[in-house]
């Protein structure tokens, strides 16, 4: 076991979430320490990278003075109970109290009244929210900049992108300002962010963390979900944020036995399908070659690894038009009130769902209905399916998407996070590991995807190919150009 003295808090930032929650279920340290430890983290590496605009350590610490002078009505006996660990909440999550603007200039000065009952949850299972972690306008795009707060920048190299649009999150996690954070997927969101930062992030089955107010509560397309340093870390947060919720129709029981204890013992997938490509996008040879690599390490453990992937045929256009919809749902009312105060990629996206025939949507929904078809019967002979997680290195900040792959022209500002949105169609749980690194320093991550409601499998399986590849998960301080 690790020891701090009381006079080392800021070393506390260094290790674990699993090790600084046991620390504080046997009082070795106290919530206000470890919030202090994070303040100071974050004062100190903040600033060159932009992850986290907005705190509120006084509502964090009244918080923890709860736990033990209220603690009526919180969850003490839950597999995840934090126990006062401080995180850090995704700026498209409402916080009551604090400042929350979906990275538009629409609502820059918003402050909700009422928290997203993940948020609740998470505070009835001892989490303290300490601030609010950067996000592309409207979560739209896998680059964090907005008008609000600015860019977002990769510790690994402050010239790039850190992904997005839980960019906030990621960075803030590689560089030890928070143990833990949330983000939410639609195309990517949770794992290109973690891709491009060397850290962990997972997009879980729809329903597996409840999430309301919802504008669209039935869809499957957009879920929250855990991110961390480690994959063990991921399945304590993820323990903290399940269970049912009569707000969200989708919602799924918790399960049977904590998603930790699945981390904790890892193991090997008997049959593991791989394809750089599924089939459909063009990836840099190098990110290509670091992946190829990393999956094959699972061959360590006796699995078999083989180019078995599902037909993925059509998952473009399935993806555009569904969340063309979307975003019609979600936002069309924005457009005609702040048309002027939206980006372009948002505008655009309103206005194809606008556009696009009935006809065009309901073949989008057969389309998809197919394609989970065919990963059913993938996965009865397989355990995974694993895949680069972005098709490129991070690029440069100031590039607002990827318009073009190893000489391959995209159309929009979208199709560059085609390995992640054709995994978001099937439902299934996946998760994005780091698994090398490029000529240049910069992380690389892999995808692993498991069947439908079948989280604690993934991260068993992923933890035992994140010890066989041994990746670092000491925080990183940013790192300066030359």
């Amino acid at each position: 076991m690790t020891h701090f003295t009381r006079d080392a808090a800021p070393a506390f930032t260094q290790v674990s979430a699993r090790v600084v929650v046991a620390m504080l279920r046997r009082g070795e340290v106290s919530p206000e320490e470890l919030i202090d430890a994070a303040l100071a983290r974050i004062a100190a590496v903040d600033p060159a990278v932009n992850a986290v605009p907005t705190l509120c350590p006084d509502r964090a610490r009244a918080a923890a003075r709860r736990l033990t002078d209220d603690p009526a009505g919180l969850d003490l006996t839950a597999p995840g109970w934090l126990a006062g660990l401080p995180l850090l909440v995704k700026d498209m999550t409402d916080v009551a109290g604090v400042r929350t603007t979906y990275g538009s200039p629409v609502f820059r000065d918003h402050v909700p009244e009422h928290s997203d009952i993940l948020v609740d949850t998470l505070e009835r299972r001892g989490a303290l929210v300490l601030g609010k972690t950067n996000t592309p306008e409207w979560a739209a795009g896998a680059n964090t900049f907005n008008d609000v707060f600015g860019a977002t920048r990769n510790p690994w190299d402050t010239r790039l992108t850190c992904g997005g649009s839980s960019g906030g999150a990621a960075v803030a996690l590689a560089t030890g300002m928070a143990w833990l954070a949330t983000g939410s997927d639609m195309g990517g969101s949770l794992r290109i962010p973690a891709a491009f930062c060397g850290v962990v992030g997972l997009r879980p089955s729809p329903g597996r963390v409840a999430r309301a107010p919802s504008a669209d509560p039935w869809s499957p397309l957009s879920v929250e979900g855990p991110m961390a340093r480690d994959v063990a870390d991921v399945a304590l947060l993820l323990d903290a944020m399940v269970g049912p919720h009569p707000a969200d129709p989708l919602a799924l029981e918790a399960p049977a036995h904590p998603f930790l204890a699945a981390a904790e013992r890892p193991q090997a997938p008997t049959r593991v399908g791989w394809s750089p490509t599924l089939g459909q996008w063009t990836v840099d040879p190098e990110v290509t070659a670091i992946c190829a690599a990393a999956v094959r390490r699972f061959e360590d453990a006796g699995t078999l690894v083989d180019d078995t992937v599902p037909d993925f045929a059509g998952a473009r256009e399935i993806f555009h038009a569904l969340r063309a919809d979307a975003f019609v749902t979600t936002m069309g009312p924005l457009l005609d009130r702040h048309r002027d105060r939206l980006k372009p990629e948002v505008v655009w996206n309103i206005e194809r769902g606008l556009t696009q025939t009935q006809a065009e949507l309901s073949a989008a929904k057969r389309g998809r209905a197919a394609l989970m078809a065919r990963v059913a019967a993938f996965f009865e002979t397989h355990d995974l399916l694993a895949c680069p997680t972005v098709m490129v290195p991070p690029f440069p900040v100031e590039h607002r998407y990827v318009e073009s792959v190893a000489g391959r022209r995209l159309d929009t500002y979208v199709d560059w996070l085609g390995l992640t949105f054709a995994l978001t169609l099937t439902a299934c749980p996946v998760i994005s590991i780091p698994c090398g690194r490029t000529r240049d320093g910069l992380p690389v991550g892999l995808q692993l995807m498991a069947p439908p409601r079948a989280e604690a499998r993934l991260l068993s399986q992923a933890a035992l190919l994140e010890r066989i590849l041994g990746w670092p998960t000491t925080p990183i301080d940013p790192r300066e150009p030359a």
